[in-house]
């Protein structure tokens, strides 16, 4: 599950950060937070689905604001449509 989970959210991170940019980070946060407290009220495999994806949420929250850092230095795609703060 942990590595279904790193896999799904990589591709995620890329797009919110090209749609979005890093103003989601807290978004993300908050709901990693949330899906993690939730684990615990949960019993056995489905605390585990749901903490996984807790953490993986609290982990790509982090991995967007590097992902824009990313975006600015030139290692990765630049969305044409939004401004950036280097511009």
């Amino acid at each position: 599950m942990a590595f279904f989970a790193i896999g799904l959210f990589h591709p995620i991170v890329v797009k919110i950060e090209y749609h979005f940019g890093r103003r989601v980070w807290l978004a993300l946060l908050f709901i990693g937070l949330t899906l993690l407290g939730v684990s615990v009220f949960l019993s056995n495999i489905l605390a585990t689905i749901v903490g996984v994806f807790g953490a993986g949420l609290i982990w790509s929250s982090f991995e967007v604001r590097w992902q824009h850092e990313r975006v600015l230095k030139g290692q990765a795609k630049r969305n044409p449509n939004r401004k950036y703060g280097d511009e």
